[in-house]
């Protein structure tokens, strides 16, 4: 593959993301919903945690920004990244059908350690479904 750079991710921006959506996690547990997954995945992208809202099954996109000189971290969940999520929500809910009759929610929580409530800023509905 001459000529094409390869795509890694670093070992210290995997544990701060894992840092990041333990945060995430621990916030959204403490208002009241159950985690049932972290990190689901499939060929169409990742989800970072599939949550229950009462009767609601919520997926969650968490975004951390050091700081907002390029936006927050909400502004960085485009639609390109918003199909992603709906795609693999979509194939979250045919490996569960069990949970294929649920309401679904897209969240986000965009985390600016700088703010307060653990900088973590909770978009509930931030988008619907692209999938349809």
């Amino acid at each position: 593959m001459a000529g094409y750079p390869l795509k890694h991710t670093s070992l210290r921006g995997r544990k701060s993301g894992a840092y990041w959506e333990k945060t995430a996690e621990s916030y959204l547990l403490a208002q009241g919903l159950k985690l049932l997954q972290r990190n689901f995945a499939s060929r169409f992208g990742e989800i970072d945690l599939v949550m229950t809202d009462e009767k609601t099954l919520v997926f969650v996109e968490v975004k951390f920004r050091k700081n907002d000189h390029h936006g927050s971290g909400a502004d960085a969940v485009t639609f390109h990244k918003q199909n992603k999520i709906s795609r693999t929500a979509a194939w979250y809910l045919a490996m569960n059908p069990q949970r294929a009759e649920c309401v679904c929610r897209f969240d986000v929580i965009s985390i600016d350690p700088e703010k307060g409530d653990n900088g973590c800023n909770w978009i509930r509905n931030a988008f619907y479904s692209t999938t349809g």
